[in-house]
């Protein structure tokens, strides 16, 4: 069954779709397709989104559901009797906040995505290191590193890297193990100074034949013998070296990255 969720913000709508869609995941016989409103933060564009919204609800046989972070209650006063299911984050939140902690919110727009210098200077700084890292690059800059993915092409090291940098200002390399180095069994010796940083990503062969097929099609490196051959050495490498590692097959970039965190003990 399908039903219409709307994110509705007065700033960038991040947290909305965040919080909405981690409640929506707990409901999976539905199909929820998703509309974001973000920058509702006049009295205008409240009234034009409540129309909007009302709209789309009168072509639905089932009610709409919002979810909302709008800050001020001037605008949720606005969009709350709205046709459909509105949550509003802030009117049942606020209220058991505001009385255990014996003070008023400040009640400004943005304040959750708002730029703090120091944090985003570290972010860009965590950004770079990923990128001039990236694929076995810059190793003499390994001792900066939080962690140091490694595992066989194609099995998510890059994304994740970029993931832990640009949402938590983790710095993080990765280094590809190559046909060679499984031959050997054997760590590659650039890699043996930073053992303590090493955390091992694997993947089903059959979705790393899929991946590899997308970008090389009928080639050696894309056949499903290759796959199995360099996931099972890469395994086995893993093990003996006692490295950690996670089958990256059915998990997301977010999921990967926060048990990659917890196994190796990195403060978020």
């Amino acid at each position: 069954m399908n039903r219409i969720v709307f994110f509705v913000s007065d700033s960038t709508a991040i947290t909305a779709e965040t919080l909405g869609r981690s409640l929506l995941t707990q409901f999976k016989q539905f199909t929820f397709e998703r509309i974001t409103m973000p920058f509702v933060n006049t009295l205008e564009k409240a009234q034009k989104a409540l129309e909007e919204i009302n709209k789309i609800s009168r072509e639905q046989q089932a009610k709409v559901i919002v979810f909302s972070t709008l800050v001020d209650p001037h605008l949720r006063k606005i969009l709350s009797p709205c046709n459909g299911l509105f949550i509003d984050f802030f009117d049942q939140v606020m209220p058991a906040l505001k009385k255990e902690l014996h003070a008023e919110p400040e009640q400004k727009i943005g304040q959750t995505h708002g730029i703090d210098p120091q944090i985003y200077s570290s972010r860009i700084e965590a950004i770079n290191f990923a990128l001039d890292t990236d694929d076995g690059l810059g190793i003499k800059h390994y001792d900066k590193a939080d962690v140091i993915l490694i595992g066989v092409s194609r099995s998510g090291k890059t994304p994740t890297c970029l993931y832990l940098a640009l949402q938590f200002r983790i710095h993080a390399a990765n280094y590809p193990i190559t046909e060679e180095d499984m031959h050997s069994g054997q760590l590659p010796k650039s890699l043996e100074t930073y053992r303590p940083k090493l955390f091992g990503l694997t993947i089903d062969p059959e979705r790393l034949h899929e991946i590899r097929e997308q970008r090389s099609p009928n080639s050696r490196y894309a056949s499903l013998d290759q796959c199995q051959y360099e996931t099972t050495q890469i395994e086995r490498l893993f093990q003996q070296s006692n490295i950690p590692y996670l089958n990256s097959t059915h998990f997301s970039i977010e999921e990967i990255s926060t048990r990659i965190m917890n196994q190796m003990g990195i403060k978020r």
